[in-house]
């Protein structure tokens, strides 16, 4: 989404001003946030379902089983992170939520009596990090190209 902050610039995902000034023109669309957010949580059920797969389980009967503790560290890292004021932001926000993500997905399962053996750590820290933050760096170097 491109919108105009009344000085003549354009600014791609960008709020028009209005009468706030100058920090509306700076927070994204709604729509800008929805898309970052619904992309991670996409990412996140994907990672689950594949690991699922890749351990011979049935992928849909247990796959709510398998991704509500990541999904939960997902929510509590945008709120951390406040990732809805920079949602494509690969350090200010992605960063972030991927290591909420982890540590409480990890935190959870262990808790909740799912397994947290260390080669499962690192594969899942590794994909998530490549999902939540890789996203983000394409999306970034995709709009500088585009200016």
């Amino acid at each position: 989404m491109i919108a105009d902050d009344g000085s003549g610039a354009r600014r791609r995902g960008l709020r028009p001003a209005g009468a706030a000034g100058a920090r509306d023109a700076q927070r994204p669309a709604r729509r800008t946030v929805v898309f970052a957010l619904v992309s991670d949580a996409v990412l996140v059920v994907l990672f689950a379902a594949v690991g699922r797969a890749s351990h011979d389980s049935d992928v849909w009967l247990g796959l709510g089983r398998t991704a509500w503790p990541f999904l939960a560290g997902l929510a509590l890292g945008w709120l951390i992170t406040r990732g809805w004021r920079a949602p494509f932001a690969p350090l200010r926000t992605g960063v972030g939520v991927w290591a909420a993500t982890v540590t409480g997905g990890m935190l959870l399962r262990a808790v909740s009596g799912q397994g947290t053996a260390l080669p499962f750590i690192i594969v899942a820290a590794l994909t998530l990090l490549l999902a939540l933050v890789g996203w983000r760096v394409v999306a970034t170097i995709v709009h500088r190209a585009r200016r």
